[in-house]
């Protein structure tokens, strides 16, 4: 019981590094890997808007210049969707997407640098943002 406790504090203290938290550690490297067009290590805006823009691309399939909530296949949720729709017309142009993007790389920022890292693509704000770029 006592070895049990002691193996959990560890873990949640993160002395003891868990098998799902290094794969989760690998996808963030990943990330970083693949967006990283300047290879500084580091992901920032013009680079993830690179991304979210090929993204919009491929997602786009009638050929109208935007996304609907279909055509974004679970990537956000409805209430985020409708956030990111100004004019409430149940689209996002390439501008309102990529403004969505915007606000949600600043959220998985929490430091404020202008750049994510791979342990802030880890957060759930950075999984967020990778769901709306690749």
């Amino acid at each position: 019981m006592k070895k049990a406790f002691l193996f959990g504090a560890l873990a949640l203290a993160g002395v003891i590094a868990l098998p799902a938290t290094s794969a989760l550690a690998k996808k963030a490297a990943g990330a970083v890997a693949a967006l990283d067009t300047d290879d500084d290590g580091t992901v920032d805006l013009k680079e993830i808007n690179k991304s979210a823009t090929d993204l919009f691309t491929r997602l786009e399939k009638d050929a109208d210049g935007t996304v609907d909530f279909k055509e974004m296949k679970g990537r956000v949720s409805k209430k985020d969707f409708k956030t990111a729709d100004p004019d409430n017309d149940g689209t996002l142009s390439k501008d309102e997407f990529l403004t969505m993007v915007s606000v949600m790389f600043k959220d998985a920022d929490p430091d404020n640098d202008g750049t994510l890292d791979a342990k802030e693509f880890a957060s759930k704000k950075g999984k967020a943002l990778l769901r709306v770029t690749r």
